[in-house]
């Protein structure tokens, strides 16, 4: 299932760059959320594997290459859990908010004016979000 959606997105994306001229306006998001433990752990160990060849110590890391990008993530209940927010370009805005134990998830905005906000309020949750801004 996990694979069978990144290869779909992976379709839908190149799809719509395709047809996008060189002065659209807006975005295009989408989310990966795991459905079973095993995409959950695979999604994990690609987030700490990202923040390994980062160089992070923490469960949480932001990582801005631009101008005028803003990014929060928020960790509330115990450990364990692992929250990336990589912004390459301009003008972004990414809020991660994660209230329980043993949760992943990474945030990915390319491009400019990307926006995304995501909450992971169960234990264990575990997605990615990319995002592509076209402001």
């Amino acid at each position: 299932m996990f694979r069978k959606t990144l290869t779909a997105a992976a379709l839908v994306a190149t799809t719509v760059f395709a047809g996008l001229p060189a002065a659209a306006n807006g975005m295009f998001s989408f989310t990966v959320n795991a459905s079973n433990a095993r995409e959950a752990n695979a999604i994990r160990a690609g987030l700490t594997l990202y923040q390994i060849h980062r160089g992070v110590e923490s469960g949480a890391f932001v990582h801005q290459d631009g101008s005028l990008n803003g990014a929060a993530i928020r960790q509330v209940a115990g450990g364990g859990s692992i929250g990336v927010i990589h912004q390459d370009g301009n003008g972004h805005s990414a809020m991660l908010d994660q209230q329980g134990h043993g949760q992943s998830h990474g945030i990915f905005q390319y491009g400019n004016g990307a926006n995304a906000n995501v909450v992971q309020s169960s234990n264990g949750q575990s997605g990615l979000t990319f995002q592509f801004g076209f402001d």
